[in-house]
């Protein structure tokens, strides 16, 4: 018979295990898709004019094809598949 603390043990080593597959599955984060994210904020928000913010969003994706970093402004991340 297994002892409770050993059952325990190795149920979480088992979800640990399935959660690094599914991050290792992952698509990779892509320029192409923040700036969708992007152009849809545009539309959610109505303090600047839509064509406006969507150019700034394109200048963004510019920057980011060639860099691999996203800012948005108020954050920058870098990593990004130039896509």
């Amino acid at each position: 018979m297994t002892s409770a603390p050993f059952k325990i043990i190795s149920a979480a080593l088992f979800a640990f295990a399935l959660l690094g597959a599914q991050a290792a599955r992952a698509a990779p984060m892509k320029c192409s898709g923040e700036e969708k994210t992007c152009v849809t904020n545009c539309k959610k928000a109505a303090r600047v004019a839509v064509s406006v913010c969507v150019t700034g969003c394109g200048s963004r994706l510019s920057a980011c094809l060639k860099t691999g970093c996203w800012d948005n402004g108020s954050q920058r991340y870098c990593g990004l598949t130039k896509q």
